[in-house]
């Protein structure tokens, strides 16, 4: 019984003492300090161990500190309540403290903190607020350090909401600003700051690529900026490995898949040897993605399973867990395997709706739809077997043969159409030589030709309206001013030629309609046109003349109707013509 007795009060004792508060010295306080920070991203677990170990102190100051660490943490592992519960502690030891310098520098970290909570939360506004307040408190007693991490912050929810230029502005900025105070940094400080600031420039520069992708400039930006970030992340295995994980993506991205196969590996080895099962994750879910986009499908499916598996045990890559599923259904389905499609796509669709019941209506809503809601339909047609497959498959097998079947005729339509016009081209030649051969022959007389035309008109024309002799006149005149080439100028309109040869524009354009058969704005145009082709086969100078200017010889407005007539009489344009005399 003696025994028994001693042992509960050997355990009562050393209880009582395990829970004492314990005395830090100021050393000691930093120290922990940056352990919390420096393992918050890396290791969660770590950072709350480190934070818990802070939060056995008997001072204020560190108590107040410990807890806003730990409410930041906590939230990370998605417990709100509890997170809110530890930042009222954090005040209230802030609090007890006397005014000056050191408390208003403690109240501007749990403002970073609270900050960084409410944007874990996905409150914006509030995240937004909470470093604006910090930052005036940093200025107040010249905190160079908490200043730069505010801004760094506050760019990071611009680009999270898509600000993606003005993220980019500030963190250059910022950037320049760190270098220009480099001498408030230790060494590990400054490095990690530049690692920091380069790490959110290349994400702002991805992330705009991603909203507009057809700027490919930006992903050259992007991955200057996560080289950048590996140079000053030696000593930051977490920075390294999500920067070498961005070039892995870029590179998938331009299809350089051999470099991002390598940078993949790279990554899984020392995200293995860092135990970041996130890291993991999405890695395996990457070179899944490469596979399937190289049709490597038996190898994408080996790393699709193996991002599921660590995917269920981290609980957090919760697109990665959909996106996996939607590949493996898809792949099933390209191997003829319905059933396991059947099982992988229904995987995707119960996630999708569970995860998407937690979304907000913030931004992020619209980012993860943007991520995986275009999957969705995809996935209920291979849960309905691709019914309307076949049906689309045959149907752009037919679009696609009455669209090569109509480029086929088109091609033929246009070379019928130039041999045709060729043609005509080349008969008018001979036509016009022919013609000027006969103009060096002894012409006959004058009244002879008339006394045929008149026969022939005598002929045609059994009931004509206006008398034969004044008609005979009208055409005589009008061939008077044809030799003057009268019909070069501008004003040769129905209405100057009846006042020229004397006579009424009724009277005109009947005559002009009668003898040759045309309006007189076609009679007048083909003599214009004749007169072009004559000189280019007579004169080799005015071939060379621009459109324009061969237009303004023969009297036409503009270089459009000269053009447009003359194709409708030779089938070529002007320019083609000259070239084939």
């Amino acid at each position: 019984m003696r025994l028994i007795i001693s042992f509960i009060l050997f355990f009562v004792l050393n209880n009582t003492f395990s829970q004492e508060k314990k005395v830090f010295t100021e050393q000691e306080y930093l120290i922990l300090q940056d352990k919390i920070r420096l393992t918050a991203n890396a290791n969660v677990d770590s950072s709350i161990v480190y934070a818990s170990q802070l939060a056995k102190s008997n001072s204020n100051k560190h108590l107040a500190f410990a807890n806003a660490a730990l409410s930041y943490l906590i939230q990370l592992k998605g417990n709100t309540a509890k997170s809110k519960e530890k930042y009222q502690l954090a005040l209230k030891s802030l609090e007890k403290m006397p005014d000056g310098q050191e408390k208003t520098q403690l109240r501007s970290y749990l403002y970073n903190y609270a900050g960084l909570s409410e944007w874990k939360r996905e409150n914006y506004s509030d995240a937004i607020e909470n470093y604006q307040q910090g930052i005036k408190l940093s200025i107040q007693i010249d905190d160079i350090i908490q200043i730069v991490k505010f801004k760094s912050n506050i760019a990071a929810i611009n680009v999270a909401v898509g600000n993606y230029r003005l993220a980019i502005k500030d963190l250059r900025s910022l950037s320049e600003f760190v270098d220009k105070n480099e001498s408030v940094y230790t060494k590990q400080q400054y490095l990690n700051n530049k690692s920091n600031i380069n790490l959110s420039l290349a994400g702002s520069y991805e992330s705009f690529y991603m909203k507009d992708p057809k700027k490919k400039i930006l992903l050259d930006s992007a991955e200057y900026f996560y080289q950048k970030t590996i140079s000053y992340s030696q000593n930051f295995p977490d920075n390294k490995i999500v920067a070498k994980l961005s070039l892995g993506n870029i590179y998938s991205e331009l299809k350089e898949y051999k470099n991002a196969e390598k940078t993949y590996y790279d990554i899984i080895f020392l995200a293995n040897q860092n135990s970041m099962l996130d890291i993991l994750c999405t890695t395996h879910y990457n070179l899944g993605d490469l596979y399937f986009n190289i049709k490597k499908y038996d190898k994408a499916l080996v790393f699709f399973k193996k991002s599921d598996s660590i995917g269920n045990i981290t609980k957090t890559n919760q697109v990665d867990h959909l996106k996996s599923n939607y590949y493996q259904a898809k792949i099933y389905n390209i191997l003829k395997e319905p059933e396991l499609a059947y099982k992988h796509s229904k995987i995707y669709l119960d996630n999708y709706e569970k995860s998407e019941s937690k979304l907000n209506d913030e931004v992020l809503e619209v980012n993860y739809k943007l991520g995986v809601g275009d999957l969705t339909n995809e996935m209920v047609t291979i849960q309905e077997k691709y019914k309307y497959d076949v049906f689309l498959n045959k149907a752009l097998k037919v679009f696609y043969v009455v669209l090569f079947i109509g480029i086929v005729f088109l091609l033929i339509k246009n070379i019928r159409d130039k041999n045709k016009a060729h043609k005509k081209m080349n008969a008018l030649i001979e036509e016009f030589k022919a013609n000027l051969e006969k103009k060096n022959e002894p012409e006959p007389e004058r009244e002879t030709i008339l006394e045929s035309e008149e026969i022939q008109s005598k002929k045609e024309n059994v009931n004509l309206s206006i008398d034969e002799a004044k008609e005979n006149k009208i055409v005589e005149k009008l061939l008077a001013l044809e030799s003057k080439q009268e019909y070069l100028h501008a004003d040769f309109t129905l209405p100057y030629v009846a006042k020229k040869i004397k006579t009424n524009t009724t009277y005109l354009s009947y005559v002009v309609n009668k003898r040759f058969g045309k309006s007189f704005g076609e009679y007048s145009n083909e003599l214009k046109i004749n007169y072009v082709i004559n000189e280019m086969i007579t004169n080799h100078m005015y071939r060379k003349y621009s459109t324009q200017a061969i237009a303004e010889s023969v009297g036409f407005k503009n270089a459009v109707s000269f053009a447009k007539s003359f194709r409708k009489r030779t089938g070529v344009s002007p320019a083609q013509f000259a070239n084939n005399i």
